[in-house]
């Protein structure tokens, strides 16, 4: 019965935005580009999208219709989070959170170029991430003690369903903020789980269970870490979790079972500082440290345990969020630290990164956030 009436919900939702959801990102669905690079500036007193080609050569900047905000106590990393400019390349769509007016913004990518479609309230405060898996789309909100909300896509266009709102219930007066906000949501590759990290705030990494229409579990599986800080993660061919840890700063595996329980394989320190991004490249793992600003290399094994492939330091102060060309070639790392510029890399077939040039983002002071293609 439960389901029954969610499904009408679902249904009646669809036929309100229809006669809207037929909009420029549908229309670009046969055009392919050569690539792109987005850059979140995070403005506060309005947030912008800086866009480059492959090589980094200035494309234009986009207004996304919101304020960006910074975190107490943050340094390098004002949203402290990984995933908050997400982008959905098989329908051309990019998210874009705006933590100072607690509202989304979609647009739709059109090569470098992008059109605003929408701008929506992130069902709570302070949005640092979006997770993405076909037309769900759930939203990570920092204060109030975090939470996620849950969007169903309709064409080009978002709809919030209030049922699939979670508390998180996290501690709103841990301090500092930006290291006890959480890190990351994130869907597993098979969209049946939804994870979000939650960093020194009761150090957990939680797994919700998605149903066949979309909506979360009531309450997550509590995957405990103590002082491990778990900051973000990625997934793995092996089907392990390979997760950042500020706390030690390692790289760590977990096997995952379908009742959300995560269980730890191994752990290995990167040898950087405040390491707290991750992200996988044809079979690569490289993890940011914020603090050293370096970049980690790994590899995971089929049991789980990992393989240092070595460090690579970066141009600027405090390397944070990171993204990669879609044929996996090319590495961009985002710095922060009032010097925030993107660099690229070449990735060579042993993993290995060789720098080609860097950026500088402008009107970036509080830059986070980055995408590509």
């Amino acid at each position: 019965m439960r389901h029954t009436t969610r499904a009408a919900a679902i249904a009646g939702v669809v036929a309100a935005v229809t006669a809207t959801a037929a909009g420029p990102a549908a229309a670009a669905t046969g055009h392919r580009p050569s690539g792109a690079v987005f850059v979140q500036a995070n403005g506060l007193d309005g947030n912008t999208i800086v866009a480059y080609d492959r090589q980094l050569h200035p494309a234009g900047t986009f207004a996304t219709g919101g304020r960006g905000g910074i975190e107490a106590g943050a340094v390098a990393d004002p949203l402290a989070s990984q995933g908050s400019l997400t982008l959905d390349a098989r329908r051309h769509l990019l998210y874009a959170v705006n933590a100072g007016s607690d509202t989304i913004t979609v647009f739709g990518v059109h090569g470098t170029r992008l059109t605003r479609l929408q701008v929506i309230g992130s069902g709570g405060a302070f949005p640092v991430g979006v997770a993405v898996h076909g037309d769900l789309v759930y939203v990570l909100n920092a204060r109030d003690g975090g939470s996620v909300q849950g969007f169903r896509r309709i064409g080009s266009r978002l709809v919030r369903v209030p049922a699939w709102h979670r508390a998180l219930g996290l501690d709103p007066a841990a301090a500092p903020e930006f290291t006890h906000s959480p890190g990351q949501v994130a869907f597993s590759p098979d969209g049946r789980r939804l994870l979000v990290t939650t960093k020194g705030n009761t150090d957990e990494i939680l797994v919700y269970g998605v149903d066949a229409l979309g909506a979360p579990a009531p309450h997550p599986v509590r995957n405990a870490q103590p002082g491990t800080a778990p900051f973000a993660l990625a997934f793995d061919r092996f089907g392990h979790v390979v997760v950042a840890q500020a706390g030690p700063n390692a790289a760590a595996t977990f096997d995952q079972r379908r009742d959300g329980r995560l269980i730890p394989r191994a752990a290995t320190p990167t040898g950087g500082q405040a390491t707290c991004w991750v992200i996988g490249v044809n079979g690569t793992f490289y993890l940011s440290n914020a603090g050293s600003a370096t970049i980690t290399a790994f590899r995971t094994r089929a049991d789980g345990t990992l393989q240092n492939l070595g460090t690579t330091s970066t141009a600027g102060a405090g390397t944070i969020d990171t993204a990669a060309s879609s044929d996996g070639k090319v590495l961009y790392a985002q710095t922060g630290g009032g010097t925030d510029a993107v660099q690229a890399f070449t990735v060579g077939r042993d993993g290995k990164l060789t720098s080609t040039g860097s950026v500088t983002v402008p009107g970036g002071a509080n830059s986070e956030g980055i995408a590509a293609y």
